[in-house]
């Protein structure tokens, strides 16, 4: 549909100002009009996309239904495209402009928004027409703008009319809310009516239950693992999650430091492998790479909090410099999060330390309270709006790492704990006694005194930490060992079980095929085959965790890492299953 001819009000207005202009006189005249519409064929009542352009032949004229007019644009998604329609504008740099649209269909999920910006969502599931609205202002040098429109995978046919980019002007404070055009006169309010229900919300209502489910997303799975953001989408593991922790960037010389910048921010993504079936450019200051990846399934899944994990086992040696000065490391990590080129994809920090005044692949010899100062010290930079975690060990044995930092001491400023509940057991020690690497519980003839799941939990709520701040977790893979006789736990082995990519340990996606369990141990499933002998987590086992992590009162938990499950999310599907 074409936008409507000046009124004859606005175009008396405007002679009469001319007038008195030509008259040498000033008069200041204020009106509401609109600036020109800057979308070509907002209507499409050429009849032709032109110049809108669709994603593989997906978008089409249509003369039914229609907002206005005789004709609108329909997108038509399948289960790999979400068939996004596009059109490149000439805009001002520094100007406030407002886009619109009216669109209706696509299940409910029709999306409207530009290239490097944010996008609206349509809440109705069905039925009569929604305008879409929102407010953005151009860079200091940008005259090009991309909007688009889109629906969502293997949802039905969208359609959208009546697109508008009005500007320039100040913007309104608050974005028109998104309304359902009525399709018979509303009655007028009365005393004796009930009170109108609020407007719908802009984005998908949040997962129930209130528990958090948070897996880590591996910057390397890029790589021989071929494990990209959109396979979260694929897999239907982005509706189920809550957060998710990017892995990992570095920490050097006392600071948080890039970890991969090809993996992180620079690798272009086709349209086949994007998450909203859009192709990278190499535009100057354009966003690639996995952090562009979750910008965009943030805007498809905005409940989704993503924060940035620092460390790990590789690279917590840098921590103990960073403790030494920890206003100067959080304000690095501060100003690395909150670089302008991707400030809107993180939504806070988690810091992964193996092990503060401890052991792992290094020895730390800070001090019990240096954890606490690390942790006091981002969250006075980071502020309270931001999220601030950490990973933790889970070595609830009698003097062990747990004992050795005050934990409880760094929770006041923490949202939360990941506490690592994997890896007690497993081929490091190549001769066994195989034994589960992640019990839940003790068991007679554990290895180890205090290396189980509930150990760790109850030392950690012992020492004062709230059950609420704290996070089961459960590994996606198994750890095995070879050259084994004995089929239940407690035999000896000669060395580690061949693994896709190490020795000794394997994804749950191939054990459950390659070795399926036999039995099961301290809440934990095992397996022999031939002379090799795996521990794992199957949905079985994940359901009783997570019932013994909502018995805790615990917040939730969470998982190391996304590439091990199954095509499908099956485990991921199990724990929110579990947790409810």
């Amino acid at each position: 549909m074409q936008r409507p001819a000046q009124s004859l009000r606005t175009r008396i207005l405007a002679a009469s100002a001319a007038t008195v202009v030509a008259m040498g006189v000033s008069l200041a005249i204020s009106t509401s009009a609109s600036a020109a519409n800057l979308i070509a064929n907002p209507g499409l009542e050429s009849g032709s996309l032109s110049p809108w352009s669709c994603s593989s032949g997906l978008g089409s004229v249509v003369t039914t239904p229609v907002h206005a007019g005789t004709r609108a644009l329909q997108g038509s998604p399948n289960g790999s495209n979400h068939a996004q329609c596009s059109q490149t504008v000439s805009v001002t740099p520094n100007t406030a402009y407002v886009l619109s649209a009216w669109v209706r269909g696509g299940g409910g999920y029709v999306y409207l928004g530009y290239t490097g910006g944010t996008e609206t969502w349509n809440p109705s599931a069905s039925g009569g027409w929604v305008k879409l609205s929102l407010n953005l202002t151009t860079g200091a040098s940008q005259t090009s703008l991309t909007v688009n429109v889109h629906g969502w995978y293997g949802q039905p046919a969208y359609q959208a009319d009546d697109f508008a980019l009005d500007g320039p002007g100040t913007p309104p404070s608050n974005p028109p809310t998104p309304t359902v055009a009525p399709s018979s006169p509303r009655p007028s309010p009365s005393a004796s009516s009930s009170p109108p229900p609020p407007p719908p919300s802009s984005q998908p209502p949040p997962p129930p239950g209130g528990k958090k489910l948070l897996g880590y997303f591996v910057n390397w799975g890029v790589y021989q693992r071929a494990y990209h953001v959109k396979n979260i989408v694929t897999s239907g593991s982005a509706a189920k999650l809550t957060h998710i922790n990017y892995a990992f960037g570095n920490v050097t010389n006392g600071q948080c430091v890039i970890g991969d910048a090809y993996a992180d921010y620079d690798r272009a993504y086709t349209a086949a492998e994007s998450v909203d079936g859009v192709a990278d450019t190499w535009d100057a200051g354009a966003l690639r790479g996995s952090f562009n990846q979750l910008r965009k399934l943030k805007r498809a899944y905005p409940n989704i909090k993503i924060l940035w994990s620092f460390g790990g086992w590789t690279w917590s040696g840098g921590f103990g410099q960073a403790a030494a000065n920890p206003t100067a490391f959080a304000n690095s990590c501060y100003n690395l999060v909150e670089d302008p080129r991707w400030a809107d994809v993180f939504d806070g920090i988690d810091i992964d330390w193996e092990y503060p005044n401890a052991c792992g692949l290094s020895c730390d010899s800070s001090g019990p309270l240096a954890f606490r100062n690390l942790m006091q010290a981002l969250r006075t930079r980071f502020g309270s709006s931001y999220l601030v975690t950490a990973a933790i060990t889970a070595d609830g044995s009698s003097g062990g790492k747990i004992d050795a930092t005050d934990y409880n001491a760094a929770a006041q400023h923490l949202n939360w704990y990941n506490v690592m509940t994997y890896d007690y057991f497993g081929a490091f020690n190549a001769q066994g006694p195989t034994a589960p690497h992640s019990p839940l519980t003790s068991y007679t003839g554990i290895p180890t005194a205090g290396f189980n799941s509930d150990a760790a939990i109850q030392k950690l709520k012992g020492k004062g930490v709230p059950a609420s701040k704290l996070l089961l977790g459960i590994g996606f893979y198994g750890r095995g060992w070879t050259g084994v006789t004995q089929a239940t736990p407690g035999g000896t082995a000669t060395g580690a079980a061949p693994g896709t990519y190490e020795a000794g340990i394997e994804d749950y996606k191939v054990l459950k095929n390659s070795c399926p369990s036999t039995g099961t141990i301290a809440g934990t499933a095992y397996a022999k085959c031939g002379s090799n002998w795996w521990s794992y987590d199957t949905p079985s086992t994940i359901g009783g965790k997570m019932s013994y992590s909502n018995t805790q009162g615990l917040g939730g938990a969470f998982f190391w890492e996304l590439t091990g499950d199954t095509t499908g999310g099956e485990l991921i599907t199990a724990m929110k299953n579990g947790l409810g």
